[in-house]
């Protein structure tokens, strides 16, 4: 029982010591978004802990519309949708233009999930845009996709776990359209090595640090043509996903 007490008693104190260097750090170099305790800002760059809390929207459609709104993202809010006991969602949106969001997506009007959302105005403004400069001297204009809300199980089963699809806190991702006319196809340029192959590697690996769920073409044969990005709600601390 002795041992018991001090091996808790241990992991109570490293918990404390790691949560003070953790307050140090971020205080440090002036970046709150390192604490697991600060409110998000999409505006600010990706910190820590930012993919926690954009996964920790799905229980607060109105924060999560505050933090949009801050980051001067313009939206439409969808109709609630309901189909049998696991399909729909009650926090769809759609990007509206005017805002900070500039990147389009094809086909149009898309609706997702609000944290998906959020996810996607940071991997635009944080990820992207950046690597698109880098690789090819130009900018991301066009989103090519796959969907999003799909009432289905993982994979297409008839029985078994449900699929973010299923409460559009998912999208699949086939494409980029750049403004230099550049076009990027997971399908066509993954295995083809050079800049293309660069560009999807480095947007996939960006990715995980916003989404719970990245999966790409590394992960398996029905992955080979899009980059699947989800927001599933595990936890503040609970397990991600990134192939």
């Amino acid at each position: 029982m002795k041992t018991l007490r001090q091996a808790i008693l241990a992991v109570v104190i490293f918990a404390v010591l790691l949560l003070v260097f953790f307050a140090i750090y971020a205080t440090v170099r002036n970046r709150p978004q390192d604490l697991p305790w600060t409110r998000l800002d999409l505006g600010q760059p990706i910190g820590a802990f930012t993919g926690r809390k954009l996964a920790g929207l799905t229980d607060n459609f109105a924060e999560c519309r505050a933090l949009l709104q801050s980051a001067g993202v313009r939206y439409t809010i969808l109709p609630t949708v309901k189909s049998g006991e696991r399909c729909g969602y009650v926090d769809g949106l759609r990007f509206a233009p005017g805002g900070a969001q500039r990147i389009g997506f094809s086909p149009a009007r898309l609706g997702v999930s609000c944290p998906v959302a959020a996810g996607l105005a940071m991997w635009e403004w944080n990820v992207l845009q950046p690597a698109a400069q880098k690789h090819f001297g130009a900018r991301v204009e066009r989103v090519e996709h796959l969907g999003s809300y799909s009432c289905r199980r993982l994979y297409g089963r008839s029985a078994g776990d449900w699929s973010e699809h299923a409460t559009a806190d998912a999208i699949d991702v086939a494409g980029f359209r750049l403004s230099d006319g550049t076009h990027i196809s997971v399908l066509g340029d993954w295995d083809k090595g050079g800049e293309k192959a660069a560009f999807l590697r480095e947007v996939r690996t960006g990715g995980c640090k916003l989404f719970s769920t990245v999966l790409s073409p590394d992960y398996n044969a029905a992955h080979r043509d899009h980059l699947h990005l989800d927001q599933a709600t595990r936890g503040e601390m609970g397990w991600r996903a990134c192939r």
